[in-house]
């Protein structure tokens, strides 16, 4: 009689027998002394005890950190043969968001050594300088914000004559309500926000 190749036995205690490729609980001895018999077990079957748990991603790099190398060490061959298939399009925008660099550097040369303060302004206030309206534009949309604040204030005013209880920011927007009309003066409008006629 052949001796059979077993494997070890997973956790459920499930051998397969490789010469026939039939997979069973071998037989063992109880306690008592009396034999148990061996327990062929169904192709295909997986007892709960073999399942793998499942661990999330997060988990396992969460058991695993400190254990690596450095973060992206790897992925560095892989970027460079990605660098090789980036798409024209982007090609297209890299190179636009270059030549829109080197128009804004030679509209704003530096003077005395030391960069304008519009130079130092970050990226996207620049592209908000760009589209800059003008001064009369930006004259009305300031004199809108103004208007609406004292229409808010005059409404608080209100609210205080007829007796209502204002918290103390209602009661500073209140007090600000000259202030207000003053700046609306500066800009060339009325105390009701319309524009004061040249006479």
């Amino acid at each position: 009689m052949p001796a059979q190749a077993k494997e070890t036995p997973t956790s459920s205690g499930i051998v397969l027998d490789e010469t026939t490729g039939q997979r069973h609980v071998p037989s063992s001895i109880r306690a008592d002394g009396s034999k148990r018999r061996e327990i062929r077990i169904r192709p295909g079957y997986q007892p709960p005890e073999d399942v793998k748990v499942y661990r999330n991603p997060s988990a396992t790099a969460w058991q695993t950190r400190g254990k690596g190398g450095v973060p992206g060490a790897e992925g560095l061959s892989a970027n460079a043969s990605n660098q090789s298939n980036v798409s024209a399009a982007s090609n297209k925008n890299a190179k636009r968001r270059e030549a829109k660099k080197k128009a804004k550097a030679e509209e704003q040369p530096e003077q005395d050594g030391k960069k304008t303060e519009a130079a130092g302004v970050t990226e996207g206030k620049a592209e908000g300088a760009e589209q800059a309206l003008d001064p009369d534009a930006e004259k009305e949309k300031k004199a809108r914000n103004l208007k609406k604040k004292l229409r808010q204030a005059r409404d608080l005013r209100e609210k205080k004559d007829k007796g209502e209880s204002l918290l103390p920011e209602q009661l500073a927007k209140i007090i600000k309500i000259n202030e207000l009309i003053r700046e609306l003066d500066s800009l060339g409008f009325d105390a009701d926000g319309e524009t004061k006629s040249s006479v």
